[in-house]
C-alpha cells in the first residue's frame, strides 16, 4: 500500500454504529452450479429481480466481522475462518451453495485492502465493520431455492454499538415474544431471525431497557440470548457459565471469551441450561457479547413486572467482565500476545 494514501478525515470517536458508504465492495455470482471469480465494485446498490427468493422467502444469510488497526499499523482480523464456517452452516440450512473458504477470506481481504483509507486508526476507539452476505437472486416465484446467488462483502467504519462510553452497564428486558424454536433456524445467522425480533426490541426499549432478553420458547424458563448478543454469566461461586440451547447463535465472541476465562483467568466454565428466575440470585455479573457489542455488562434485568439488579443492591462494577473485555480487545487490537493464534493479518 502506498504510504501516501491518507486516512479519511472523519471524527472517528463520534462515528456511532451506523452505515457509512465506502469506496469498494466485493461481489461474486453463483450460477449453473459454480461460482464466478468475483470482483470489486464501486456501486453500493444491488439490482435484484422482483421474484428473488431473498425478498419473498428470506433465502439469505450474513456474517459480522471487524478489522482493527494495531499500534504498528498492521490491519488485523479476528478468527475469520470461523465466520466462513458459520456462514456455510447457514447456507446449507437454507439450501444455498456454500462459499468456499478461500473465496470468503480473499473477498474479505480484498475489500478491506481496497478501503484502507476507511480503516479507523489505532487508538480511535472505532473499527471497520465487515458484512459478508449471501442472497438468493434471479427470477423465481414458487417456494423453492433460487437459481442464482450473490455473495457480497461490504465494509463501514463504526463506533461502539451501544451509546454508553466505555464498559458502561446496559439493561435487558425479558420478552414475551419467542425468538426461535429449538429445531428452527435460531442457531443460524439468517436475516429472518432478526426481523422477527424487531418488535421485541421496541417493547424492551419502551420499558427503558437497551435490548430484549429471550427465554426458551418451550417453557419460558431458561435463558437463550439477547436480541443482538449472546449471554455470559459470572456466578458468585467464581465460575463462568453460558446458556446451552439449540436455538441461539453460536457466537464467535462468546466462544472466545469462554476460552479466555478458562485459560487466562483460570475460571471454571460451563455451557449449560440457565433458569433465570431460580438462578438470578446467584449471578455476580452478567454480560451481553457479540461482534458488534464486544462485551457489555448488564446492570439490571426486567422480568415479572419489575427490575432486578444483577449482583444485588449497590452492585455497579463488573471486574470479571472488565478483565474479559480488556483481554479480548487487547488481542484483537494486537496489544496483547496472540497466544491462541486467533489473528489474521491483511497485507497492505
Amino acid at each position: 500500500m502506498d504510504a501516501r494514501i491518507k486516512k479519511k478525515e472523519l471524527d472517528w470517536a463520534e462515528l456511532g454504529f451506523q452505515y457509512h458508504k465506502t469506496d469498494y465492495r466485493f461481489r461474486a455470482i453463483h450460477r449453473e452450479g459454480g461460482w464466478q471469480d468475483g470482483e470489486l465494485l464501486g456501486d453500493e446498490i444491488i439490482p435484484v429481480h422482483e421474484g428473488a427468493p431473498s425478498l419473498h422467502y428470506a433465502q439469505q444469510c450474513f456474517e459480522g466481522m471487524k478489522a482493527q488497526t494495531a499500534a504498528d499499523g498492521r490491519i488485523l482480523l479476528f478468527r475469520p475462518r470461523l465466520n466462513s464456517e458459520r456462514m456455510n452452516q447457514a447456507a446449507s440450512r437454507l439450501l444455498m451453495p456454500e462459499v468456499p473458504e478461500e473465496m470468503f477470506i480473499r473477498a474479505v481481504e480484498e475489500t478491506v485492502r481496497a478501503n484502507y483509507p476507511w480503516v479507523p486508526p489505532y487508538g480511535s476507539g472505532a473499527s471497520l465493520y465487515i458484512r459478508p452476505m449471501l442472497i438468493g437472486v434471479g427470477e423465481n416465484l414458487g417456494l423453492k431455492p433460487a437459481q442464482q446467488y450473490e455473495f457480497r462483502v461490504f465494509v463501514s467504519p463504526v463506533g461502539p454499538y451501544y451509546k454508553q462510553a466505555g464498559l458502561a452497564p446496559i439493561s435487558l428486558a425479558v420478552s414475551d415474544i419467542d425468538r426461535a424454536a429449538p429445531n428452527g433456524t435460531g442457531s443460524y445467522k439468517v436475516g429472518a431471525n432478526y426481523a422477527g425480533g424487531l418488535l421485541a426490541t421496541v417493547r424492551a426499549q419502551q420499558l427503558g431497557a437497551n435490548e430484549a432478553l429471550y427465554l426458551d420458547s418451550a417453557e419460558g424458563r431458561y435463558i437463550d440470548e439477547a436480541g443482538s448478543a449472546n449471554i455470559i454469566i459470572a456466578l458468585k461461586d467464581g465460575s463462568l457459565v453460558t446458556p446451552a440451547s439449540r436455538a441461539i447463535l453460536p457466537s464467535i465472541t462468546r466462544r472466545s471469551l469462554m476460552h479466555i476465562a478458562a485459560q487466562e483467568l483460570h475460571m471454571d466454565t460451563a455451557e449449560r441450561p440457565i433458569e433465570l428466575r431460580q438462578e438470578f440470585a446467584s449471578f455476580a455479573e452478567l454480560g451481553a457479547c457479540g461482534t458488534a457489542a464486544v462485551l457489555s455488562p448488564v446492570g439490571k434485568v426486567w422480568f415479572d413486572d419489575s427490575w432486578h439488579l444483577v449482583g444485588g443492591e449497590g452492585q455497579n462494577v463488573s471486574p470479571i467482565m472488565q478483565k474479559l473485555y480488556d483481554t479480548l480487545i487487547g488481542i484483537q487490537r494486537g496489544d496483547l500476545e496472540d497466544s491462541f493464534g486467533w489473528l489474521h493479518e491483511v497485507s497492505i
